[in-house]
């Protein structure tokens, strides 16, 4: 029971910062407005309109009974109530009315019609209080007669209390506006935070964040930016170091290559020049792998220009069909290029045509690239991921390397967000499915 409460509850809340604080300062506040306007309505209000209501009923029934014991003097008797208590009296024969002229839901009616029903009884009064501003029509049965009155609505109702609701109202509205201003700029700090590290996680280096806001908010921005600091300074000796051992190894297997060509056996020659090849085409894995990390700018990439420019770059038989979508997304082109070509390539070695599909999909796009090779074994979907693993079967995307080319799409991937599935193509070879978000 309290377990399907709290998700309730979870469900309904708000799930930013900024409003869970705004319900914690304002909740209170509005809470104790409206305890405080029903007490006082309550309590106080209504009680007070009940007496003045009381009050003038009671002045009306004994206007009534002076009328009817003396109705000689009934100019005097009318000037000396207009005078002392502002009421203006009408006495005719004229025809009740019998529509009710009273309101069903105003307090101020409900409050006359019940003192006048149980002082002059029922079907011998009629009131309405809509019909003039600042004065209220009332009209009573005398026998044969009709007494008018013209009473100001002061008599019938406390004007006080439009003047209560307004100043207990426009102070818990300051109030609530005031917190407004703070919790946004107590949460802008968080926010700004959140995004440097979205943006991180993308792989885009952030120089320009300056930690702001709380103590607490700054410890964490400061960490976050002395975090994001060591782990590009450990990227950066990683490529650095792989591009000095690149460097080493280049001159003696460029030494080597003299020597061999200079060997009269051309056959011994031969076989260790594809050996020499094949180890610079390893050490150039490698950068690769190690470049996955460099520093390169985010930009805005169109994803129907990059996979036209990779169809024109290379040659073999490349599908592209955009769906007459254009698709934009934030990330750094060289590095999506050079992943969604390790696919292509692929694809191209083992297969005789790729097929290139992009869609939309919800705040992301979805990219599917699919050939007509031999495939990948469904239980090694997930170890072609891994560094340096080389299948030894007919489908092998690192026959010539080392096993870097999935591995470096992945990284790559992962890096701007997004997540990258395997699985069967509708041409029997391997179907590639990368999720990016926009």
């Amino acid at each position: 029971m309290f377990s399907g409460l709290n998700k309730f509850i979870k469900y309904i809340l708000p799930k930013r910062l900024f409003y869970r604080a705004l319900i914690i300062v304002a909740a209170p506040t509005i809470i104790l407005q409206i305890i405080i306007t029903i007490v006082f309505y309550d309590s106080v209000w209504i009680k007070v309109n009940k007496n003045i209501t009381r009050s003038l009923v009671a002045q009306l029934k004994t206007i009534e009974e002076v009328y009817q014991n003396d109705k000689k003097n009934l100019d005097f008797f009318t000037d000396s109530y207009k005078n002392n208590f502002n009421f203006e009296i009408g006495i005719n024969q004229e025809i009740f009315p019998d529509n009710s002229g009273e309101r069903r839901f105003s307090p101020m009616d409900r409050s006359l019609r019940r003192e006048l029903k149980s002082v002059f009884g029922n079907k011998n009064y009629w009131f309405n209080t809509s019909k003039f501003k600042n004065a209220v029509e009332i009209k009573i049965r005398s026998g044969s007669d009709v007494i008018e009155f013209l009473v100001p609505k002061e008599m019938v109702s406390a004007s006080s209390v439009r003047l209560f609701l307004l100043w207990t109202t426009l102070p818990s509205l300051v109030l609530i506006i005031i917190a407004l201003i703070f919790l946004k700029n107590q949460t802008k700090p968080l926010v700004k935070l959140a995004k440097a590290a979205e943006r991180f996680g993308k792989g885009d280096y952030v120089n320009d964040f300056r930690a702001s806001g709380s103590q607490e908010i700054r410890k964490a921005a400061f960490e976050f930016d002395r975090m994001a600091k060591r782990i590009n300074r450990h990227l950066n000796q990683r490529a650095e170091m792989l591009s000095g051992i690149s460097h080493d190894l280049r001159t003696p297997l460029t030494r080597l290559k003299l020597q061999l060509a200079l060997l009269e056996q051309k056959e011994i020659s031969s076989k260790m020049s594809k050996d020499i090849d094949e180890m610079e085409k390893m050490l150039n894995d490698y950068l690769q792998f190690a470049k996955t990390q460099s520093q390169e700018n985010t930009t805005t990439v169109n994803l129907n220009n990059l996979f036209t420019t990779i169809k024109k770059e290379n040659s073999g038989n490349i599908i592209f069909n955009d769906n007459n979508l254009e698709i934009l997304l934030t990330g750094r082109p060289t590095a999506l290029k050079r992943s969604f070509e390790n696919i292509i390539q692929n694809g191209l070695i083992y297969g005789n045509k790729v097929e290139i599909n992009t869609q939309k999909g919800n705040n992301r796009a979805i990219i599917i690239i699919e050939d007509d090779g031999p495939g990948i074994p469904e239980e090694q979907y997930k170890n072609v991921f891994k560094p340096f693993f080389r299948l030894d079967k007919s489908r092998s995307l690192n026959q010539s390397g080392v096993g870097l080319g999935l591995a470096i799409v992945e990284d790559i991937v992962n890096s701007h967000g997004g997540n990258i599935q395997l699985s069967k193509s509708k041409y029997n070879g391997l179907k590639v499915k990368i999720f990016l978000p926009f």
